[in-house]
């Protein structure tokens, strides 16, 4: 995994742009952390969220924030001059020779490939097997991109809820000293704020990386099955690699060297 700068960069200009703002305007600390506040926009958000996909999925929430925020890197060139390689090694001494090229393969995903090839999976069926398994991960990768969209739009909500919440309870004290009414006022629609800061700054830009995480992992397993299906081909090595390279954007096209 890698730490993505401009992530954290992004979350700490965020928050300190918005809450700033509201120190700035004469906003304090106290009111801005209040409790109960918190407690109904996040917990009512997560609650939410075992409600509707269940206490593994929101257990799984903390692992994907992670996932968020220290993406895996795949070194995508590497990947390309091990399929060549392989290419070479199976144009001169067959299939099952290639099966030391495995152990220097990084992902899983390529490995079981080769594993297919070396265990002499034709065409068809290796191509279906791999298919299948980058339609189960697609799934499963979108699963928990909801499980953050659904949690940008519960936040907001549950900040309306408490901010109607807390102008019942001043609208109840009626009749008392008016600047406690318009503290209480003020105090209800931090709820409003946090569920809309929650959202925005949190929930979706996560959901918004693990996308990216996802595009990523599924780049690299077609580039995987491009270079077993031409492997098992019997493609040459120079149009396993210009096959390859070009699914690949044109920066890292010229980052590959020919060797």
């Amino acid at each position: 995994m890698k730490k993505d700068y401009g992530t954290f960069w992004g979350l700490i200009l965020g928050v300190g742009s918005i809450f700033g703002a509201f120190l700035i305007e004469g906003g304090s600390l106290k009111i801005l952390f209040l409790l109960p506040a918190l407690v109904i926009v996040f917990g009512g958000t997560f609650s939410a969220v075992i409600i509707g996909f269940g206490f593994d999925k929101f257990k799984s929430i903390f692992k994907l924030i992670k996932m968020a925020y220290l993406p895996a890197e795949y070194n995508m060139v590497s990947l390309i001059n091990n399929f060549v390689e392989a290419s070479m090694i199976s144009r001169r001494e067959g299939l099952l020779a290639i099966e030391k090229t495995i152990g220097k393969i990084e992902y899983l995903f390529p490995r079981k490939l080769f594993g297919y090839l070396v265990d002499g999976t034709d065409f068809s069926s290796l191509e279906t097997l791999a298919i299948l398994e980058i339609k189960t991960v697609e799934e499963r990768h979108n699963s928990n991109i909801q499980i953050f969209t659904k949690m940008g739009g519960y936040a907001p909500t549950m900040g309306i809820i408490g901010t109607v919440m807390g102008l019942i309870m001043t609208l109840a004290s009626a009749g008392a000293n008016p600047d406690v009414l318009i503290h209480n006022i003020a105090s209800a629609f931090i709820a409003t704020l946090w569920g809309i800061v929650s959202a925005n700054i949190l929930w979706f830009p996560i959901g918004d990386k693990l996308k990216k995480c996802h595009l990523q992992e599924k780049k690299m397993m077609e580039v995987s099955l491009e270079g077993v299906l031409a492997i098992r081909n019997g493609e040459i090595p120079s149009f396993v690699r210009a096959r390859l390279m070009s699914m690949l954007p044109q920066k890292d096209q010229r980052s590959i060297l020919y060797t």
